[in-house]
């Protein structure tokens, strides 16, 4: 990493040469990835990055430059070459001269793992790999198994001209199970992904053969399935990834990366009924060990607590530093960024819908026909106006206020803002789920989803069966 003297003298020098805020972003990755395929080691990979950037703000518009050198004269060319690509070297900030006193803040370790990575050896981490194999070998028609388990380790530190001094350590693991069931003319997949902020305490958070039991169940019930039906009907939308439909067709629309520019349909909305009134909406990132959580976001703020929508009402936007200035809202500690290379913008951390307080099974007693969205797969989505398309992995057909016989292939088709309108009833049984990373801006980041059990008078199916 670097000192608070290079930090000072970097800063001072941008600040000095008309940059009216400057930050450097310091961090460190430690990588590891084991991957077993049929009981065999196919990937073993390990590897260390780190880097610099430095980020100059000349009223709201922003330069930025990255590199891997960190010695003091490569980090001051750095310095030097971006406040000249505004043509500004010459002029002087009468604020950005002398030395800074920077306040420190450490994390406190509340996400730190209850397992270290380094308390058990890369044998230990086979064995669970091939137990998660052995578990799900419960049918002849199970042909493959893949099992994978991801760690990274990574140091930050944030520096800017407005005195910041933050480091934090963070350390995030991510376990898979993906299973392939044939029974000569159709197959099918089965998958299972979690991911905390957590060491190998995953083992016990994810058991490893629960994962591929449950992968290797997916994979077999896709496998009798029939054709999910193409039509418009009630959906109940199944507890934690379900939550995903939120995040991609909900929860990019309230980034200020695009209400700032006025690119999302919640833009200049605080204070509208934007949503059903059952529904409260929020992004945290001081959850203990769920995978979008940190102790401070990548701009070196806090992390936060941020009700977005409020019995259907919005209520906040998520707001990174430059977001603010754009908008003046305060900053909620959302400012994320996939790496050193990249400059932070306002990002999800965990968003989920809050508990309601209907009983899961009243969700279904009403419905004559409809489909059981159990499990949510990939999709597609317009981020201005919150237009989606996602697959369903696992559903199923309710009949007359029973869960019935298993779909495959249904796709749940519409806009955002319009299906959190439709959510009629929202039971109590929130769960949390991660693994996944959100592309945008500022790269691929770790974000959390979750939602109970909702139900959504209406939404267009799409299938291949009449």
């Amino acid at each position: 990493m670097i000192n608070q003297d290079t930090a000072s003298s970097l800063l001072t020098l941008a600040r000095s040469r008309g940059a009216d805020f400057a930050e450097l972003y310091v961090e460190r990755w430690k990588k590891r990835s084991l991957r077993v395929v049929k009981a065999e080691v196919a990937e073993a990979n390990s590897g260390i990055e780190f880097g610099c950037g430095l980020r100059l703000f000349y009223g709201n518009d922003v330069v930025y430059a990255y590199t891997n050198d960190l010695s003091e004269s490569a980090l001051t060319e750095l310095a030097n070459t971006l406040t000249s690509l505004r043509g500004e070297a010459g002029r002087v900030n009468a604020q950005g001269a002398g030395g800074l006193d920077f306040r420190e803040q450490t994390a406190a370790g509340l996400h730190e793992p209850l397992r270290p990575l380094s308390s058990e050896s890369k044998g230990y981490r086979l064995e669970r790999l091939l137990e998660l194999d052995a578990a799900a070998q419960i049918d002849s028609r199970v042909q493959q198994v893949d099992g994978r388990l991801d760690e990274w380790e990574q140091d930050v530190l944030v520096a800017n001209s407005e005195g910041v001094w933050v480091t934090d350590h963070r350390v995030r693991a991510r376990l898979r199970a993906l299973a392939v069931a044939s029974d000569g003319a159709e197959t099918q997949t089965g998958v299972v992904v979690k991911g905390f902020m957590a060491g190998l305490d995953i083992f016990d958070k994810l058991p490893p053969g629960e994962a591929g039991k449950e992968a290797a169940r997916q994979a077999l019930t896709l496998l009798t399935a029939k054709k999910a039906p193409a039509t418009t009907m009630p959906v109940v939308i199944g507890s934690g990834f379900g939550g995903v439909i939120f995040h991609e067709a909900l929860g990019h629309l309230v980034e200020t990366t695009s209400v700032a520019k006025g690119a999302s349909v919640l833009s200049d909305k605080l204070g509208e009924q934007v949503a059903s009134p059952c529904v409260t909406y929020l992004d945290d990132g001081t959850l203990p060990h769920l995978w979008g959580s940190t102790e401070f976001d990548d701009e070196g703020a806090k992390t936060k607590r941020t009700v977005l929508i409020r019995n259907g009402v919005l209520e906040s936007y998520m707001v990174d530093k430059l977001g603010g200035l754009k908008t003046g809202y305060e900053p909620t500690g959302s400012g994320r960024r996939q790496d050193y290379t990249f400059a932070p913008t306002s990002r999800m951390r965990n968003t989920f819908i809050a508990p309601g307080s209907t009983p899961k099974a009243d969700l279904f007693s009403g419905i004559d026909y409809g489909l059981y969205a159990k499990d949510m797969g990939g999709g597609q989505v317009s981020p201005g106006t919150g237009d989606y398309n996602f697959g369903v992995r696992e559903a199923y057909i309710i009949r007359d206020g029973q869960i019935e016989e298993p779909v495959r292939g249904a796709m749940l088709v519409g806009k955002g803002p319009d299906t959190i309108s439709k959510v009629v009833a929202v039971s109590g049984d929130l769960a949390h789920k991660g693994g996944g990373m959100c592309g945008s801006k500022s790269g691929a980041v770790p974000t959390g989803i979750g939602q109970p059990h909702l139900l959504v008078s209406e939404l267009v199916v799409g299938g291949e069966a009449a």
